[in-house]
């Protein structure tokens, strides 16, 4: 290569290194300082970014300080595009904040400085909220809207805010009065434990009022005058969310309290320590809806702000950046009928076990009465239970061999025992000898002969009986209900001793007293009930749906029992002349058979029947004791988990229902 040559190409090489050199005037290290201050503040953590004139550390305390009010939440914070002058930068930073289903956004500037080869942020409050002083913070106020009643049929309220009284030890009128004494005398006045309360009291702070007990103001015992007599002791008036009575459909409906960590942290953000939520029940799962949205207030103020200054201030010395209005809850629309809730509560008061009743209206499927009885602990019996019925399945069987060719007239074989693959079945005992041998299906049924409806087995196959469930709107789903529950299970296979158990309820068929109520509803309608409880469930939150699931662990019946996931709507729903042929034999239960005492009962006709189920391994094993009956346009399933038969436990209770209810 000649000399000119060279000298050509280090002149272009020196004419393209100072083009490169010229292009790169900053602003890609610019950039980078701009996003890692957006991702530190982000993460309410800038010690790690190099500030012009600011130690990382003081900057990082400032920047939590001026955030503190608004924890748990964080920022969402991006930079934008960079400007660029010389040693000089800035960019805008979007600031997104949630509160619940409130969403905040602003938009600051953020500058930085060029020091040797590193660019350096500028530290100034301003670039955290909008004109924020050095010496000014964030608060935040939050107030929640009245939380919306939870309606029964016709609208009346079953949950509204009901007057109480919080009676608890207000520490600041203690004086020099020993806080343990009067902790100890409150606690063994309200009945709360003694030792537990002290020690509430003693870990609280000089002026917190600590609460022992909330009261219904209405109908209690402990008057204003007993807790002022006691050194410190104060009943202060309030108001909340309450059902007519402590146990008016509680298991159904929940409960309002303050959230658990678990549910602030299953929302994210929608709630927060010291909130107000539902627990349990229709309260937790429409509790958006009920909730509404609160009000949310964001302001600045000098850190040094005292409570009494803002009170006492001709104007508020606080400047407001972000406000959002509070929104009312929906209330929430049922069917339940509180007489006859009420009245079925009272019926299973003094009923041991866990039990339940359940009642509808065929017609429409309302569900008008869902107790679940002291026994229960709590737990939602009436529709979660998953329970073997015992012979009110033979309702299904019946449904079956009607689609054979039989009518309620046809003769069957009662025989006292039976036995299939080695097993021996037999009727209850006290069987009527007199309904042995060749007898109608009607009176099989009314006395309820296990052997004859096992015999069926032959000609009423394990996929026919579950398709005469599903005909009867049992195990099936029932998206219009609104609620969890359990609506049966009946397998479509089964062979030997097991389809045998399933003839008269048992085996792997499992109900709820909800689907008995249905089954027996949809006799009484002559098509299949599907139920409603809730109906307005898009009013604010869309319903959890039907499931065969729960919260809580189901009751099971055997060891060997589980429930299958439920179906779809049968493609041949009961018929009206089939439900007519099934009403004609449930009225021969009262009439001729063992639930006579029913005749009694005023009003329409009441067609009935009875179920015993044997469950567990003990000898004799112990029963569910069931009955469902048929009144008019209600229908009725009463159950017992640990109740003898079904005629002389669960009869009676039902009896007492249905001539109260008129």
């Amino acid at each position: 290569m000649g000399k000119s040559t060279k000298l050509s190409v280090a002149v272009a090489a020196l004419i393209l290194g100072t083009s490169l050199v010229a292009c790169d005037d900053g602003r890609s290290g610019a950039e980078t300082a701009a996003q890692q201050f957006a991702t530190a503040v982000s993460g309410l953590d800038v010690a790690g970014v190099a500030f012009d004139g600011k130690d990382a550390a003081a900057a990082n305390d400032q920047l939590r300080g001026v955030f503190k009010a608004l924890d748990p939440q964080k920022p969402a914070v991006e930079a934008g595009s960079i400007t660029l002058d010389g040693d000089n930068a800035s960019a805008p930073l979007n600031y997104t904040w949630k509160f619940g289903e409130a969403e905040w956004k602003y938009t600051v500037p953020a500058n930085f400085r060029k020091s040797g080869d590193k660019w350096l942020t500028v530290w100034d409050p301003a670039t955290l909220a909008p004109g924020l002083a050095d010496s000014e913070i964030l608060t935040k106020g939050a107030q929640s809207p009245q939380r919306a009643d939870i309606l029964g049929a016709g609208d009346v309220p079953l949950v509204t805010y009901r007057p109480v009284v919080n009676v608890g030890i207000d520490k600041p009128q203690l004086g020099a009065v020993d806080p343990t004494d009067s902790a100890t005398r409150l606690a063994a006045l309200v009945g709360v434990d003694p030792a537990g309360y002290v020690q509430q009291v003693k870990a609280s702070g000089a002026e917190a009022f600590v609460s022992a007990i909330t009261l219904r103001d209405e109908g209690r015992t402990i008057t204003n005058e007993q807790i002022a007599a006691i050194p410190g002791a104060r009943a202060i008036a309030a108001s909340v969310p309450l059902a007519p009575s402590r146990t008016f459909a509680r298991a159904v409906l929940g409960t309002v309290g303050e959230a658990t960590a678990e549910q602030i942290e299953a929302l994210e953000g929608a709630l927060t320590a010291g909130d107000v939520t539902g627990i349990g029940g229709l309260q937790q799962q429409y509790d958006e809806q009920l909730r509404g949205t609160d009000a949310v207030v964001i302001r600045a103020q000098r850190a040094d702000l005292t409570r009494e200054q803002i009170q006492s201030a001709a104007t508020d010395p606080r400047r407001v950046l972000f406000e959002v209005a509070p929104e009312p809850g929906t209330p929430l629309k049922t069917t339940i009928d509180p007489t006859l809730q009420a009245l079925a509560e009272t019926t299973l008061e003094e009923v041991g076990p866990a039990s339940a009743i359940v009642a509808l209206r065929p017609s429409s499927g309302a569900v008008l009465a869902v107790a679940s009885g002291p026994g229960s602990n709590g737990y939602n019996t009436a529709m979660l239970g998953q329970y073997a019925p015992g012979s009110i399945f033979k309702m299904v069987d019946s449904l079956a061999m009607f689609r054979n060719g039989l009518t309620p007239d046809s003769k069957v074989e009662c025989t006292p025992t039976l036995t299939v693959d080695g097993r021996t079945f037999k009727n209850a005992d006290g069987y009527p000898e007199s309904s042995l041998g060749s007898v109608t299906l009607r009176d099989a049924f009314a006395h309820s002969c296990n052997t004859a409806f096992i015999a069926a087995r032959d000609t009423v196959s394990q996929g026919q009986l579950e398709a005469a469930a599903l005909a009867m709107g049992i195990a099936v789903e029932a998206p219009s209900l609104g609620a969890d529950a359990f609506l049966g299970s009946v397998p479509g296979e089964a062979a030997g001793t097991e389809h045998a158990a399933s003839m008269i309820g048992q085996g792997k068929v499992l109900l709820s007293p909800l689907a008995a109520a249905m089954m027996a509803g949809s006799v009484a309608k002559g098509a299949p009930v599907s139920p409603q409880l809730v109906l307005n469930p898009d009013g604010g939150a869309a319903a959890a749906g039907t499931t065969s699931g729960s919260t809580a662990p189901a009751a099971q019946p055997s060891a060997t029992a589980t429930a299958e996931a439920p179906s779809t709507a049968s493609g041949e729903p009961i018929t009206a002349a089939e439900a007519a042929s099934l009403g004609d034999m449930m009225r021969a239960v009262v009439t001729s058979g063992h639930a006579g005492f029913l005749a009694s009962v005023p009003g329409a006709p009441v067609g009935a029947k009875t179920g015993t189920a044997e469950y567990g391994k003990e000898t004799p094993p112990k029963t569910h004791a069931w009955i469902v009956a048929v009144h008019g346009d209600l229908a009725v399933a009463v159950f017992v988990e640990d109740g003898g038969l079904g005629a002389t436990t669960s009869g009676p209770l039902l009896k007492e229902f249905l001539t109260a209810a008129g």
